[in-house]
């Protein structure tokens, strides 16, 4: 079986640590489903968008994951606060419950005439999260 490959989410410099998330979507058992990537404490973090309580979204707006403080991540409908470098909830009704982790990286792209590097997020799909099909045009 070969080696899955890892598919693009976003530029690396559009995660601001504790900012705004960027969403994208997987297939999880043949059903298309949302999931989110953010930035903490340097590292970038992907999880499935649904509350460990009742599987809801999690942002109050698109990319909004954050709580005000950029410390937690937050369910807008149920308050349930999770760790975003663990995914575990440690405030609300799906205490000691946890968001389902999707497996991402940031890697180098390329590097721009003065020499900076430009980084890609990525995701790589599993036996349980798969890629969608492309859309139509």
């Amino acid at each position: 079986m070969s080696e899955p490959v890892p598919l693009p989410i976003c530029p690396g410099s559009v995660l601001e640590d504790g900012g705004r998330g960027v969403r994208f979507e997987v297939l999880v058992c043949g059903r298309r489903t949302p999931a989110f990537v953010v930035r903490y404490g340097g590292q970038v973090y992907g999880y499935l968008n649904q509350c460990a309580h009742v599987p809801m979204e999690l942002d109050w707006s698109e990319g909004q994951f954050f709580e005000t403080s950029g410390l937690y991540l937050m369910c807008a409908t149920h308050g349930a606060t999770y760790e975003p470098d663990t995914g575990h909830c440690v405030g609300g009704p799906c205490r000691g419950g946890a968001l389902q982790p999707v497996r991402v990286e940031e890697r180098p792209a390329r590097q721009d005439g003065g020499g900076e590097v430009h980084t890609t997020v990525v995701w790589w799909p599993d036996a349980y999260i798969e890629a969608p099909e492309p859309s139509a045009p």
